[in-house]
């Protein structure tokens, strides 16, 4: 089942709580909304690390953890999910938006390379800065919807599967007998 997989990954509620990061939520996290697993909490959560993956700013995972936290839907599930956007899936995800973006927008897309420097990033927002941060909010739109949809159409076929197993199972038992 759906859930029990999903339970394997995620860290103990006591292991998030006692993180020194998350402290700045203080009593919030004491919520017991926030840890249960169900289908709506979850795919809510997977909606919220969705979006927050693909905005292009530091701390996606205190904004996820915000986020999560008024509209209680399962955080260690919010927080993992943002991480499809680490160090070697952001390059082809941002790119990719910025392309979008550059679609949506209507303009041409502009070659440039990459420098690690501020003057480069500030460079970079005048000329691409728009359509990236257009595409950006696109794709946070669009996946964290789809997201939502995709996830609680899967839990509902995992538990409907589990239901039908069950039924098979006492069939067969009574059969047996």
């Amino acid at each position: 089942m759906l859930k029990k997989f999903i339970k394997r990954f995620l860290p103990s509620p006591q292991k998030i709580k006692e993180h020194k990061v998350l402290s700045i939520f203080g009593t919030l996290l004491h919520d017991p909304n926030l840890w249960h697993l169900n289908r709506r909490s979850a795919a809510g959560a997977v909606a919220v690390g969705l979006f927050f993956a693909f905005i292009p700013l530091p701390f996606q995972m205190w904004l996820s953890a915000g986020i999560a936290i008024p509209l209680r839907v399962n955080l260690p599930l919010s927080v993992a999910t943002v991480w499809i956007t680490n160090p070697f899936t952001m390059p082809p995800i941002f790119y990719g938006a910025y392309l979008i973006g550059a679609t949506a927008l209507g303009t041409t897309t502009q070659e440039f390379t990459f420098e690690l420097s501020w003057h480069w990033v500030m460079q970079s927002m005048e000329t691409i800065g728009p359509a990236f941060l257009v595409g950006c909010l696109i794709c946070s739109v669009f996946f964290s919807t789809v997201g939502y949809f995709t996830f609680n159409y899967f839990w509902r076929l995992s538990v409907s599967n589990a239901w039908q197993q069950r039924k098979r199972k006492k069939k067969r038992d009574a059969e047996g007998l």
